[in-house]
């Protein structure tokens, strides 16, 4: 195992990073809410298929 060759990469990798402008997290957090509903949303439509069909069968 070469650690110093693992922890080189690591800390050029951490250089090479930046905080997002306010802009930019607004926008991924605005997508990954979006999501999230979408996925909610989703599930509760099937829950209530689930189980409004077996009772009327």
């Amino acid at each position: 195992m070469n650690i110093p060759k693992n922890l080189s990469s690591y800390i050029r990798v951490l250089k090479l990073a930046s905080t997002p402008s306010t802009e930019e997290f607004s926008q991924v957090s605005l997508v990954a809410g979006a999501g999230i509903v979408l996925v909610g949303l989703l599930g509760f439509i099937i829950f209530v298929f689930m189980t409004i069909l077996p009772g009327g069968a």
